[in-house]
């Protein structure tokens, strides 16, 4: 009799240990979900943008930790959540490389756009006086010089629509609707059976 006593007695003490460790655990468990919560949070947006599959797998993982969370099982919180920490503070300088990345790259692509725009557009404007001369119907022949004033006044006027985004500082639009005016002005100079020059890049300002 005394032996189950005793046996119950050590039962019910390791019971009582466990419990207590795992009371103890709850609140770091806690602490460390929340330093990640925080982490991702503060580098959600840039994030999002420029390393996705990093904060989703960041996400998920916190997701499996808050799992864990609810079912008492603060060890293995614990023994997981470190790393994802880690990972989670990782966000921010990435997103950041990423970021710079991106912003050089547009850089240099309105660089080489800024060069060239202008001095097609001015290629074109040239080519279409000297066909609306007389002298040079012949040369005209079959082009369609309204069409093609109107279509180096739209070119025209949605570059200055991107000059205002860079003006901006939205490089994203900016470098986008650049884009845009230069493949109007290539399919005019195709229009007008010419070839347009090759401008060297200038820097951006």
């Amino acid at each position: 009799m005394w032996s189950i006593r005793h046996a119950r007695k050590c039962a019910l003490i390791s019971l009582l240990a466990v419990l207590a460790a795992c009371a103890g655990q709850r609140e770091p468990a806690q602490k460390m979900i929340n330093d990640i919560e925080m982490a991702v949070t503060a580098s959600s947006t840039d994030a999002a943008k420029y390393v996705p599959d990093q904060l989703i797998d960041v996400q998920t993982k916190l997701g499996d930790l808050k799992a864990s969370f609810d079912r008492q099982d603060y060890q293995a919180v614990m023994t997981a959540a470190p790393p994802v920490l880690t990972e989670a503070q990782g966000l921010a300088s990435a997103a950041s490389a990423k970021k710079a990345a991106v912003t050089q790259a547009l850089n240099d692509q309105w660089a080489t756009l800024s060069g060239a725009v202008p001095e097609f557009a001015g290629a074109i404007r040239s080519r279409i006086d000297l066909l609306s001369k007389k002298s040079n119907r012949k040369l005209a022949a079959g082009i369609d010089l309204n069409a093609a004033n109107s279509g180096l006044s739209d070119a025209t006027s949605l570059w200055s629509k991107a000059q205002g985004a860079f003006g901006n500082g939205n490089m994203d639009e900016a470098v986008t609707t650049a884009k845009g005016v230069k493949a109007k002005l290539d399919a005019l100079a195709m229009s007008l059976k010419m070839d347009l020059p090759a401008p060297a890049a200038k820097p951006a300002t």
